[in-house]
């Protein structure tokens, strides 16, 4: 627990000395809510959380990586998560962000870690490299390794931010020279999330760091330690051009009139079908469109080792659970042969249902006619 009886800010606090109304705080308890796959009923208890509870000291470190996953989050679509970072989760530690620098960073991330032993959130962003003694990336005279585990020590929990952080993304590619190693392989006594793609989804970041403010624990992860809220479900299952894919129409080039058409992109390499993300879902670019509408296909960045599972303009024909995948070229015609049997079957019913029909008005006229005679 903390040694000082300091007093922090709530989120709440915070977001309304930056000038936003109770309203915008309600309709970002909303949009939170909606982005974890939460229902309304639980949009009061993330609102109230963010009332009472502290922002959580934050250290978010920097190993082998671009910093996309930054950039990413930062350019959020809604303007209280584009903020974030910068002021509602008490970020004391980033080299990317920080005004400070040199020792007077380092200064200040050791006061964190001292004064919130236990209770701060440790945010990675980056794989570590352990070949050549860690010498391959080091900071203020430390490995990354070093610095790595000196800061996890102390953690209440460890996001891992992106493919770098969560598989070792390119860096760990074959042949891997750097020896690039994600975290939960260095690190096994300490909780963490794993959050991957290249980079992941600001809103989902977001949305990770919410839940366990709000409810004061980790979210539900899959067996890669991933948020089942937003890596539950395929690319392939929630695409806008799933429909041509079930339909059998393909770009066989990314410059033919398939393509210009907006046909699905499984023949020259989507990864759709195999990668567990929410980019069919969630837009990107403050909403302006899913990654797949600029016209190339999901490279599969937030499964493992994708950088070696082979050639991004490839088909994968082998996908588990998804036998139909190796016979993409004969789906239009299945499909093709599945309407038009509908369409007889419907046809022989309905003939069916009026002969029957036919019938019965023919007796129940016979019947009257007899009970008329009569």
């Amino acid at each position: 627990m903390s040694n000082t009886n300091e007093k922090r800010d709530t989120y709440y606090d915070t977001i309304i000395k930056q000038g936003y109304t109770r309203r915008d705080f309600m309709k970002f308890s909303t949009y939170m809510a909606a982005f974890m796959g939460l229902e309304n009923s639980m949009v009061g208890q993330i609102a109230q959380s963010l009332e009472n509870t502290p922002r959580l000291p934050v250290i978010w470190e920097h190993y082998q990586e671009c910093t996309c996953c930054s950039e990413s989050f930062i350019r959020s679509n809604h303007p209280i998560v584009a903020d974030i970072i910068l002021d509602r989760i008490s970020l004391d530690y980033s080299l990317t962000l920080m005004a400070a620098s040199g020792h007077q960073a380092e200064a200040a991330k050791h006061d964190t870690m001292k004064k919130y032993y236990g209770e701060y959130i440790l945010c990675v962003e980056g794989s570590i490299p352990l070949g050549d003694d860690g010498n391959y990336c080091c900071i203020a005279g430390k490995s990354a390794k070093e610095t790595f585990l000196e800061a996890a020590a102390g953690a209440k929990a460890i996001i891992a931010w992106g493919s770098c952080a969560s598989n070792g993304c390119v860096q760990a590619a074959k042949p891997n020279p750097t020896e690039a190693t994600p975290i939960h392989k260095i690190v096994k006594n300490k909780p963490i999330i794993r959050v991957p793609g290249c980079p992941p989804i600001g809103e989902v970041m977001a949305g990770v760091i919410m839940h366990v403010v709000a409810f004061g624990r980790l979210p539900e992860l899959d067996r890669l330690g991933r948020p089942k809220a937003f890596y539950g479900k395929r690319v392939h299952d929630t695409c806008y051009r799933r429909p041509y894919y079930d339909a059998g129409l393909f770009a066989e080039t990314f410059d033919d009139d398939n393509s210009k058409k907006g046909y699905c992109l499984y023949k020259v390499g989507c990864k759709g079908p195999m990668t567990y993300n929410a980019c069919a879902s969630m837009r990107w670019n403050n909403g302006v469109s899913f990654p797949i509408q600029s016209g190339h296909g999901c490279i599969g960045c937030s499964e493992e080792d994708f950088w070696d599972n082979g050639p991004f303009y490839e088909r994968t024909t082998k996908v588990p659970g998804f036998a139909v995948e190796s016979n993409a070229d004969t789906v239009g015609k299945v499909a093709a042969g599945v309407l038009a049997g509908g369409i007889a079957l419907h046809a022989i019913g309905a003939n069916i249902s009026k002969r029957k029909e036919l019938m019965k008005r023919i007796k129940s006229d016979k019947k009257n006619e007899k009970n008329i005679d009569s």
